[in-house]
C-alpha cells in the first residue's frame, strides 16, 4: 500500500484465512483454539500491514475485530525475540498498547494473553484502582508487551518499576475517548519516554479532527485503513427511537425488558448518579440490575461485569466512560436511557450489540429536549432515525411528538440552541448539564427564598478600621486632662461608648 492509502473493504472473502497472513504455529493453535479460522475485514486489511512494520490508523466499527487486527502481528513480530530465560532483563518491554479505561485493558490482556499462550512471550495489563504491588511484581519478573491506561503506566514509570527505553511497538486502542477523557498531556509524556524509532498503530471507532491532529505528531508516513465508513453504524444493528416522557423512562426500561424477555442488556445514561438511580428503581421493580460507573471501585466494578457476563445481573446501567469497550458475547439489546451529548459516543454505545456479525438492537428513549441531540447523530451517521410510539407509553400532547411544543417548549429549546452556540463537542457537553442545574437551582432559590429585609446598619460598622494608638506612658502618669490628650483618642472613646449603649456624661 502506498503511503496514507485509505483501504477501505466490507466484506473479507472466505477464502482469506489466518494461515495465509504467515502466522507462526504457536498462534495460529491459539486461534484455533478461540474458534477463528477467517479474518474480520479490519483484520484482514490491518495485519499485513502491521507486519510489514508501517504505522497504521485503523477505523473501524466497533465489535469488528480490532484488538486481534493489532496484537496478531504483533506477538508475530517479537516472537524473533522471544526467549525462555528467567532473567527480567531478557524480557523487556517491546510492546505498549494503552487503552482509555480499565476495563478495555483487561478485555485486551485477555486477548492478548489468550493468542500468546503458545508462546514464551509474557504481557501484564497495569491500570488505577487496583493495589500496585502484583502489577509491581509482574513487571519486574519482565514483560515483552504491556496493556495500560496512561495515569497508571505514568505512576509505574515514576515508581521506576518500568522501562519503556526498548519499546519498539506502540498502540493507541480507542483513541479518540482518550482524548475525550483529557489524556492528552500524559499521552504527549508517555510518547517522549518512548524511543524515537518506533512502530505507531493507532486504532479507534471514529476519528475526529482531533484526533488527525494528534496522528500527524507522532504517526510516520501511516496508511490509513477504512473498512467501514468513518463513524458508521453496524448494518446488523437495528436502531429504534421510541418518544416517551422523561419521568416514563425508568417504567419504558422495565416494560421493554419484560416484553422482549431480554436476559442481557446495557442501558447508558449520562451522569454517574443518573445511572445509580435508574438501577435502583429496576431492583424495586423486581428486576436483576446494577449500576457501574467511575464513582463505583474497580473491584464493584470488576464484579457486576462478571456477574452481568454470567448471568447473575440482566441489567447493567453504565455510564460511556465504564461501558467502554465492554466485550459481551451474542449481546442482544442496548438502551439509551438518555441520548449521550457528543454524538460519536451513540457510535460506541451501540456498538456493544451486533458484535461478530450477531443480531442485535439499539433502543433509544427521547423526549423534546432530545430533538437537537438526536439531529446530531442523524448528521454523524448519515442516517435518518425516525421516532416511533411504544406502546402505554405515547406521550400526551403538548409534552411529545404527537403533540405541539407549547411555548414553555419552543422557549426551553431555544434557549439550550443559544447555549449549545458558545460550546462545541464534549467540552461543550460536560459543560452544558452543569449550566442547566446551576440555572435550574438559581430558579429553585428565586421562587422560595423570602423576600430580603432592610435593616438598619449603624455607618461606623462600614468604615475601615483604624488601629487605635495607645496614649503615651508618661501623659497617662503625669495626669494629663483629656482635652489634651491625642485627638485621635477621643473619637474612640466616643465610639466605644456607643456601642455600649450611652454617651458619656460632659
Amino acid at each position: 500500500m502506498s503511503d496514507n492509502q485509505s483501504a477501505t473493504a466490507q466484506t473479507t472473502p472466505a477464502t482469506i484465512r489466518f494461515e495465509d497472513f504467515g502466522l507462526s504455529a504457536d498462534i495460529l493453535r491459539a486461534l484455533a483454539d478461540q474458534g477463528y479460522v477467517n479474518p474480520t475485514p479490519i483484520q484482514a486489511q490491518a495485519i499485513p500491514v502491521v507486519l510489514q512494520g508501517r504505522d497504521v490508523m485503523g477505523a473501524a466499527q466497533t465489535g469488528t475485530g480490532k484488538t486481534a487486527g493489532f496484537s496478531l502481528p504483533i506477538i508475530q513480530l517479537l516472537l524473533a525475540h522471544a526467549n525462555t530465560s528467567a532473567s527480567p532483563a531478557r524480557h523487556p518491554v517491546r510492546a505498549l498498547i494503552l487503552t482509555p479505561t480499565r476495563e478495555l485493558a483487561d478485555q485486551v490482556a485477555d486477548n492478548v494473553k489468550a493468542y500468546s499462550r503458545y508462546t514464551p512471550l509474557r504481557s501484564t495489563v497495569v491500570f488505577g484502582g487496583m493495589d500496585m504491588a502484583p502489577q509491581t511484581a509482574a513487571l519486574r519478573a519482565g514483560v515483552e508487551i504491556v496493556i495500560a491506561t496512561p495515569g497508571r503506566l505514568l505512576d509505574h514509570v515514576q515508581q521506576k518499576t518500568l522501562n519503556l527505553s526498548q519499546t519498539q511497538i506502540l498502540v493507541m486502542d480507542e483513541a479518540d475517548r482518550m482524548l475525550d477523557m483529557g489524556f492528552l498531556p500524559d499521552l504527549q509524556r508517555i510518547i517522549n519516554l518512548l524511543p524515537k524509532q518506533r512502530q505507531n498503530l493507532m486504532f479507534s471507532a471514529t476519528f475526529s479532527p482531533e484526533i488527525k491532529k494528534l496522528a500527524n505528531s507522532f504517526l510516520n508516513k501511516p496508511v490509513t485503513i477504512e473498512v467501514a465508513r468513518s463513524n458508521a453504524t453496524a448494518e446488523n444493528v437495528t436502531q429504534i427511537i421510541y418518544k416517551v416522557e422523561e419521568e416514563a423512562k425508568r417504567q419504558a426500561v422495565a416494560h421493554i425488558v419484560r416484553e422482549r424477555n431480554l436476559k442481557q442488556v446495557i442501558v447508558f445514561s449520562n451522569t454517574k448518579i443518573g445511572a445509580s438511580r435508574v438501577a435502583r428503581e429496576l431492583e424495586k421493580q423486581g428486576l436483576k440490575a446494577s449500576a457501574i460507573h467511575g464513582d463505583k471501585s474497580q473491584a464493584e466494578r470488576m464484579a457486576a461485569l462478571e456477574a452481568f457476563k454470567q448471568g447473575g445481573i440482566e441489567i447493567l446501567v453504565a455510564t460511556d466512560v465504564a461501558a467502554r469497550g465492554l466485550d459481551i458475547a451474542e449481546l442482544p439489546c442496548v438502551i439509551n436511557y438518555d441520548l449521550p451529548y457528543n454524538a460519536e459516543d451513540y457510535v460506541h454505545r451501540i456498538g456493544r450489540t451486533g458484535r461478530a456479525g450477531a443480531l442485535g438492537d439499539a433502543i433509544s428513549l427521547v423526549t423534546d429536549k432530545d430533538a437537537r441531540l438526536l439531529v446530531d447523530i442523524e448528521k454523524l451517521i448519515k442516517k435518518q432515525l425516525a421516532p416511533t410510539e411504544l406502546a402505554g407509553f405515547v406521550p400526551h400532547v403538548g409534552h411529545g411528538a404527537h403533540g405541539g411544543e407549547g411555548r414553555e417548549g419552543r422557549e426551553g429549546r431555544a434557549r439550550r440552541d443559544e447555549g449549545r452556540s458558545g460550546y462545541g463537542g464534549e467540552r461543550g457537553a460536560e459543560r452544558r448539564p452543569r449550566r442547566d442545574e446551576e440555572r435550574s437551582g438559581r430558579s429553585e432559590r428565586n421562587a422560595y427564598a423570602p423576600a430580603q429585609r432592610k435593616e438598619k446598619i449603624d455607618p461606623w460598622f462600614l468604615k475601615p478600621y483604624e488601629p487605635q494608638q495607645p496614649a503615651p506612658v508618661s501623659a497617662l502618669e503625669s495626669g494629663t486632662p483629656a482635652s489634651k490628650t491625642s485627638s485621635a483618642a477621643k473619637p474612640q472613646k466616643t465610639k466605644v461608648a456607643a456601642l455600649l449603649g450611652g454617651m458619656p456624661k460632659r
